[in-house]
């Protein structure tokens, strides 16, 4: 897996907890390999995906999840057959530490996002 070109997303990734870390990190492969083009920064204490200039979704380690954040809550509305498999709030989503989020359901998660910033 390619590292972080920030040090500061590089530095948060490596100081992870496990399996948080693991998680984070098959994550954000599977985010990077939807949005290839993506930067990453670090924005709300956490690793942001940006795409053309705008921030995409973001991932946090938490001590008993790790938070898929697509910075809009409109999004995970749009989304129940993803979100009823979760607990979440208005704007996270809550994966189990050990149980990353599936290529698929991040596609959709990212594809939902960037149709709303288009509209």
């Amino acid at each position: 897996m390619p590292a972080a070109a920030d040090p500061m997303v590089r530095a948060y990734y490596e100081s992870a907890p496990s399996p948080q870390k693991e998680t984070l990190l098959i994550m954000r492969k599977r985010i990077l390999e939807v949005i290839p083009a993506a930067i990453e920064k670090i924005k709300y204490q956490m690793p942001t995906f940006e795409l053309a200039g705008e921030d995409i979704c973001g991932l946090m380690a938490h001590k008993k999840h790790v938070g898929f954040y697509p910075y809009s809550g409109s999004v995970l509305e749009l989304l129940p057959e993803i979100t009823s498999r979760f607990s979440s709030t208005k704007g996270a989503l809550h994966v189990p530490i050990d149980a990353p989020l599936s290529k698929t359901d991040i596609g959709k998660l990212i594809r939902v996002r960037r149709s709303l910033l288009k509209g």
